[in-house]
């Protein structure tokens, strides 16, 4: 289904060579996921949610993210556009797939921590949120070197700032936002069901190792070695 979408949206989009841009990490990310299928099998809503966000990726792709014109495609439907029923003044698909970046991606990612790194209780809320923070300023680190490297309109197009300096700390706090929001219903949820769920966010938040790290640690493998 993913496939079938990024051929049609492949097919003349608005700017080659920022579709060409945006659809980099987009080829990594579905390479990964298809070379880890036999080893890590996501369960269907997780699959689901990643295919959601690479799919409005691919729109993005498709009219780079500042020109996606879903005020057109709303006014079509509604008679109005819909900044002017929220009171947005610039074209704000950017933010909304930021914010999905976190929400949509942040419960794969949990997955990925329980079941790989058996991490229980409070870690498994928090490092999925953590990792989609931490990952979300990478991205903006990337976009930022793309454009100083290309500079020109193809700069701007995937940089996509529309006159904002302030672009990429909105997206880093949407993108924040959403995975904290995934990971709230998450919690509520499993707070419903799971009857040992306050015995385990309490167990996960025990020191397990009393000794220090750090001088002591290399202290204590520098007499083994002896």
């Amino acid at each position: 289904m993913f496939g079938i979408c990024w051929v049609a949206l492949a097919i003349h989009p608005l700017h080659r060579s920022d579709w060409l841009l945006e659809n980099a990490l987009a080829v990594a990310a579905v390479v990964l996921v298809a070379m880890f299928h036999r080893r890590l099998l996501f369960s269907r809503l997780s699959y689901t949610l990643i295919f959601l966000f690479m799919c409005m990726h691919q729109v993005g792709a498709h009219y780079t993210y500042a020109e996606t014109p879903y005020d057109a495609w709303f006014q079509h439907f509604f008679g109005r556009t819909f900044n002017s029923l929220v009171g947005w003044e610039r074209n704000n698909f950017d933010r909304v797939v930021h914010f999905a970046y976190g929400f949509l991606l942040a419960y794969p990612i949990r997955e990925i921590f329980l079941r790989v790194v058996n991490v229980r209780g409070f870690w498994g809320y928090f490092l999925p949120l953590d990792l989609t923070m931490s990952t979300s300023m990478l991205y903006e680190l990337v976009e930022w070197g793309a454009a100083g490297v290309f500079g020109g309109d193809l700069g701007q197009a995937y940089l996509g700032t529309q006159g904002d300096v302030w672009d990429a700390h909105k997206d880093m706090a949407l993108a924040s936002l959403g995975a904290l929001v995934a990971m709230a219903i998450t919690a509520a949820i499993n707070w419903r069901l799971q009857r040992d769920f306050a015995r385990e966010w309490v167990e996960s938040l025990r020191v397990k190792q009393k000794a220090p790290l750090g001088e002591d640690a290399l202290a204590r493998l520098a007499r083994k070695q002896k």
